[in-house]
Formats: structure tokens, sequence, C-alpha cells
């Protein structure tokens, strides 16, 4: 049996245990989690540097070294996520409906598990510790498979969860990690079918679209995100330019920041000079349409190439467009459905665009960094999901259940 096929068959085989174990015996766990993984900070920087001297080796970026690199403090903050998901509410069990029927069945729907969560990941190795971390919590057994630049810490950092696990109620065997580093391992994940309940990808669109279109396991499809945000012609200037420069600056390397920004053509020849230097003192590269060009002759061009690209740097398209119709236009045709604003005052306008707009997550005078489970008042997330089956927009611990109807009777038989 392969590597994949035997982690997977073990973590399966405690699915049905932890369905059935109370929220303290789950949390108790987390605590213990989030003890080992301080007690064990030096072992896990020691596993980190061997990941970090050969991304040094095979030319990672300094902002890959940064993602890669695990110090105590980064760690301690590892361990605080685990508290914090300790913290929050427990959804298993929860009646999401009650009825009875006029035969006089007693029906209720309740959250469960999935079951077997399989999680393909990339750099960080702090996505690690959350997903188990988001799985056990909602009674779910984990198969990890993170990117290979991370493999040492990853190693470390499962062999604490292990560890811990094993001096509490939940057992070891529930969190699994994948350390064969090749494409192999994901094309056997992909199709591991009667084993692994959903696929969870998290990390770039060709990562996101290699599970999407090879999948034959249920997936659960995090997205890229090419966001917007289109200022219309009422919009407060200072509102707009606050909003916009938040939308991309505060973090550009997210999911949730903005790649385009759209602006009525009333509003550019009033405001968009003024918004152009405000990006440009933030190091900000503006690539425009022609009429945008018109107004700011500094821009780089844009053409459609820009506009289907989620750059995660500081790079911005800024395009003139006549009306509403024309921006929504514009973002059916190269929106990801992930997090998409108008900045307005008018009321209609914001009611069409919140109504129209297909995305996990719509916003009217506010910034699209705020599609975050913390944000959002969840607590750790899983991922953003842009699919609309099962969970859509931040994905808290309620989006890591499923459900099923118990149903209770005298002895009803079925005419």
């Amino acid at each position: 049996m392969s590597e994949v096929k035997e982690k997977a068959a073990l973590a399966k085989r405690t699915t049905n245990r932890l369905a059935a174990l109370s929220t303290e015996a789950k949390n108790a766990a987390l605590l213990r989690i989030a003890d080992t993984l301080i007690e064990r900070t030096a072992e896990l920087v020691a596993a980190n540097e061997e990941d970090l001297k050969r991304g040094r080796e095979t030319g990672l970026s300094a902002s890959l070294l940064d993602r890669l690199a695990l110090t105590p403090q980064r760690i301690e903050a590892m361990a605080q996520g685990v508290r914090e998901v300790v913290a929050l509410p427990d959804p298993v069990g929860e009646q999401l409906a009650a009825f009875d029927r006029p035969n006089g069945l007693r029906i209720r729907q309740v959250r469960v598990p999935i079951g077997l969560i399989g999680i393909i990941y990339e750099a960080r190795p702090n996505v690690t510790v959350d997903a188990a971390a988001l799985c056990l919590k909602t009674g779910n057994a984990v198969l990890l498979r993170g990117g290979s630049s991370a493999l040492s810490s990853n190693r470390a950092i499962v062999d604490a969860i292990r560890h811990a696990l094993e001096q509490t109620d939940l057992p070891a065997d529930a969190v699994q990690l994948v350390a064969d580093p090749s494409r192999a391992s994901v094309d056997e994940m992909l199709k591991l079918n009667g084993l692994l309940d959903c696929i969870i990808p998290r990390g770039g669109a060709s990562l996101i679209q290699t599970v999407v279109q090879n999948a034959t396991v249920p997936v659960i499809e995090t997205g890229a995100g090419i966001c917007h945000t289109f200022v219309d012609e009422s919009a407060d200037a200072a509102m707009a330019l606050a909003i916009a420069l938040n939308a991309k600056v505060q973090r550009p390397s997210v999911c949730n920041a903005m790649e385009t920004l759209l602006v009525h053509r009333a509003f550019a020849e009033a405001h968009l000079a003024a918004f152009a230097e405000a990006f440009r003192e933030k190091n900000v590269e503006l690539r425009g349409c022609g009429e945008a060009r018109r107004l700011v002759p500094w821009m780089n061009e844009a053409g459609d190439a820009d506009y289907a690209t989620e750059y995660n740097d500081y790079i911005l398209n800024v395009k003139v467009v006549g009306g509403l119709d024309e921006a929504l236009e514009h973002i059916e045709r190269f929106g990801t459905k992930h997090s998409e604003c108008i900045v307005t005052a008018s009321a209609a306008n914001a009611e069409r665009f919140l109504q129209e707009v297909d995305a996990a997550a719509v916003y009217h005078n506010a910034s699209t960094r705020f599609t975050d489970g913390f944000e959002f008042g969840f607590g750790a997330e899983i991922g953003i999901s842009t699919q609309k089956l099962h969970a859509r927009g931040p994905m808290g611990l309620p989006a890591l259940t499923s459900s099923k109807y118990i149903v209770a009777g005298d002895g009803q038989i079925r005419g």
C-alpha cells in the first residue's frame, strides 16, 4: 500500500471515534497541542532551519523565505491560534431544524463532522497547525499534504501534534502528514474516493485549478482573488481613496486585496490624478486603460492579460468606465467570485451592485480586505471558498461540518 493510502486509511479509521467525542475532550487535546508546540520550540526551529537552508540553496525569494521561517515568536503565535480555536463554539451537534410530521415522526437536522478531510497547501508551516486544530475541533480527521519547501518543518509540527494527542482522548492517527513531496502524491490524493470525504486546496491559482480539474473526490474550492473596487460618480472622494488604498496596499499579497480599480468617468475626470499620486507615494505601479492614461500619462498600459492577473504585489490596474453597467460587465468577465466593492452615495446603485455581482462577499463603502474569518467574527478559518455548494466565503468551523437527519418514531411504517 502506498504512503498516501496507508495514512488515509489510518486516519479514516478514527472518524467514528472522533465524531462521538465531547467538546471538552477535543478542547483538552487542543490545549495539549498548544503546550507541546511551545515545549518543542527548539526542535521546530531546528527543523525549520533545514527548510530555510534548502530554500536559500534553491533560490527561494526573500519574501517566500520569510513566509517559510519559524521563530520562537511565530511558534508562540501558532500556539495562541490553537488556544483561540478552543475558545470558539463547537458546531458539532448544533440543531439546524426540528419538526414533526403528521404521521408522528419527529425529525431533527443536526451538524456532524465531514469525516476525513484532505488539505493540500503550499509554503507556510503555520497552515499545518491551523488546519489540524480546525479539523480536530470539528471532529474531523485530516490528511495533510504541504509544500516540499516546508517538509522538515511540517514533519516536526505533525510529530509534535501526534505526541500531544497520545496524551489525550483523541487518537493520534487522526492527524497524518504525507511526506512524499512528489506530484504523484497529490495526484493520488485527488482520487482517494471512499477514504477522503473532501479535499480543500490552499494556495495559488495553479494549485487550486490542478485540484479542481483533476479530483474525483469532492472539492471545496478556495479561490484566487481578482478583486475590484468600483468608485461610482457620487462617491465621497476621501472615503473612496481611503478604501482603495487599504484594499491594495494594506497587505497586497493576500487573496482579498484589490487588483483592479474601476472608476466612473465623471469621477475620474475630477479625482483620478490625485488618486494616482497617492498610489505612487505607496510605491504601487499603476497600469491603466487608454482613458486612464490620458488623465495620468505616466501610467503603464493595461490590457486583458493584466485584468486577468492576480498580482499579489504592488501593482494595480486602473480602468475608467462609463457607469455601473460597464463596471458590472467588467467584474463579470474578469472577477473570480471572491470579493467586490462599490463606493457610492447612491442607494439604488449600491443595491444593484450588491444584488447583481456574483461573488462570495460584496461590499458597499468598505474595503475588500475584510473578507476574512477573524474579521467576520468566525475565529480561525480554513480558507475562503469561492464556490456555491456547502460553504461560501470565509470558512470557519461550521463550514467543516455536514448534517444528518435524526428521525424518531414509535413503530411507523410507510404504506
